[in-house]
């Protein structure tokens, strides 16, 4: 007896097959939806972030000009950077930016604390703050390289009227550095400025209201009220701060290019000096410069999100 089309055991076991495969993906549903949604950024974070550290790793430990053959010469590289002047001053340079870069935190706190409250002309204020952050670095640093011009720039003819001499920041090697940080901090303060913004809008004002019956107000009601519902804000604002330090480049290339004499230089443009500008060609040396410029980060970062992790841990 022949079997009818469509009853055979193959058929019934391919039909058995493919109900168990869409049982199997009805019940995993809820977790491979935000798989699929996350793989795309996932692989191209892998492609273009993970793997690009992982062969700067690599190359570090070669001699290479980028166009022959790689020479393993081990951790060269990196015992020649102990002895590098020009690395040492990089390392001071990015150190001091770091420090003074995070006044933009507090400054960005105090103007969002400002530009909360209601006065007449507020959506002045805010988009005159604002302004600096939707601007480009290269503009900044063209604005501040005419504010320092020691001959008609606004720095200058202001310290004229106090009777002071010219001075000229861009061109001493001890104010280089400080004067390319003052101008940074006009757009980060800004950025820190929006986060805040942000976060005040979050602020339970239950518990304001609570803390004023119970007479805190001023200082105390910043500090114990307002600055601890703040904290998320101010993680993303040290992260984003230290990292917008750390690698600092095109300030210093629009303002200086690293002068006078090489004092204002940071790592990452140090690096770009000897691994691609017209001085180097030394692939090898630039990337061992990368390497400690990332490890340098990864500890801030790792320390940030160790806190916060101890943080939420502890109010669990």
């Amino acid at each position: 007896m022949k079997l009818a089309p469509g009853n055979g055991p193959e058929t019934g076991s391919a039909t058995a097959l493919r109900g168990s495969q869409d049982s199997w993906l009805r019940r995993n549903r809820q977790t491979l939806a935000p798989l699929l949604f996350l793989a795309p950024g996932v692989i191209f974070f892998l492609f273009y972030v993970i793997f690009p550290i992982l062969q700067s790793f690599n190359l570090s430990f070669y001699r290479w000009d980028g166009l022959g053959d790689p020479q393993f010469i081990g951790m060269e590289n990196y015992r020649e950077l102990m002895d590098d002047r020009a690395f040492e001053v990089s390392l001071w340079n990015n150190l001091k930016w770091l420090l003074l870069y995070l006044l933009a935190i507090p400054a960005g706190l105090f103007i969002a604390l400002f530009l909360n409250q209601t006065v007449t002309g507020i959506r002045l204020y805010k988009s005159l703050f604002f302004f600096p952050f939707v601007i480009s670095q290269v503009v900044v640093g063209l604005v501040f390289s005419w504010f320092y011009d020691p001959t008609f720039g606004l720095l200058n003819q202001v310290l004229g009227w106090v009777g002071l001499g010219p001075l000229n920041v861009l061109g001493d090697p001890t104010l280089v550095t400080y004067g390319i940080i003052a101008a940074g901090l006009w757009p980060q303060t800004a950025y820190c400025m929006i986060l805040y913004l942000t976060g005040l809008n979050a602020v339970d004002p239950e518990q304001v209201e609570a803390a004023r019956l119970d007479g805190a107000k001023g200082a105390k009601m910043l500090w114990y009220v307002i600055i601890p519902q703040l904290r998320p804000a101010t993680f993303v604002a040290f992260v984003v701060t230290i990292i917008g330090a750390l690698r600092s480049f095109d300030l210093i290339s629009i303002m200086t290019n690293g002068g006078p004499f090489g004092s204002s230089r940071v790592l990452s443009f140090y690096m770009f000096e000897k691994a691609l500008s017209e001085y180097g060609f030394r692939m090898g040396y630039g990337a061992a410069i990368a390497v400690v410029l990332f490890l340098i980060m990864l500890c801030f970062i790792a320390y940030f999100l160790w806190s916060m992790y101890q943080d939420d841990k502890g109010g669990r």
